[in-house]
């Protein structure tokens, strides 16, 4: 089973609003929400991320892909600087 990290859109319309979820990538339309891992409110002044670091960072270990845009949030949440620092074991 392949398992992707992806944004799920919610809110109403002209208003959107994501959750950050592990979810199975063969699935169209979502599929089945393995863990809710956060939320993203692009509107306002500043956007608003909030993001389980640690639970985010034991599905990276396990396999899973984010896609191109969760790559980018999670990137500005500091998880994928972790990440890489588990992965080179702290160095560097």
């Amino acid at each position: 089973m392949a398992v992707k990290i992806k944004l799920l859109r919610m809110g109403a319309k002209q208003h959107p609003f994501y959750r950050l979820i592990v979810g199975e990538s063969q699935v169209a339309g979502g599929g089945k929400v393995l863990e809710n891992l956060g939320t993203y409110d692009p509107h306002g002044d500043q956007p608003v991320l909030q993001v389980k670091a640690e639970r985010a960072l034991h599905w990276l270990q396990r396999g899973a892909q984010p896609t191109d845009s969760v790559r980018q949030l999670l990137r500005r949440a500091g998880v994928m600087r972790q990440f890489a620092e588990l992965k080179t074991g702290g160095k560097g």
